[in-house]
């Protein structure tokens, strides 16, 4: 007894190879053109649809601060030797830590993106708490408030 089985065409690296052409959902994965176009570049070739995935999820707002970047690079810039004496811990690590003086610091944390909470409410902002608690706990102290 032979078996039909409707075999749908895999998006293999060959198959992406040969069907340079072939519409990809880039915009509805959050890419823009100059993006979508930038990997195309890259890999030589359009990529598969599992590539396009990858690149799609390591170039998001969430993983690589897309839109926010340009705004969070100005914190470093706009501290003062004064306050650089106190700041024990800066931009880079995992949350900043401030001397407060008599052997006491503060640790802060801001979450700095919001697309979990934006796509999903509840379970969203519970990640962005999960992060900030995590971050503030790695650098050895604990929170107090959320």
């Amino acid at each position: 007894m032979e078996l039909s089985v409707n075999k749908q065409q895999l998006d293999t690296v060959d198959y992406a190879a040969e069907t340079p052409e072939q519409e990809q959902p880039w915009a509805a994965l959050g890419l823009n053109e100059q993006e979508y176009q930038r990997i195309r570049e890259i890999m030589g070739r359009r990529p598969t649809e599992a590539e396009l995935a990858m690149y799609s999820s390591m170039w998001s707002e969430h993983t690589s601060y897309k839109s926010s970047k340009v705004h969070l690079k100005q914190f470093g810039q706009k501290t003062t030797e004064a306050m650089q004496k106190h700041m024990l811990v800066g931009l880079g690590e995992n949350a900043g830590v401030v001397d407060l003086g008599d052997g006491w610091a503060v640790t802060f944390k801001v979450e700095s993106h919001n697309s979990p909470s934006y796509l999903e409410p509840f379970q969203g902002a519970a990640t962005g708490i999960g992060g900030v608690v995590r971050d503030i706990i790695s650098m050895g102290a604990r929170p107090v408030a959320v």
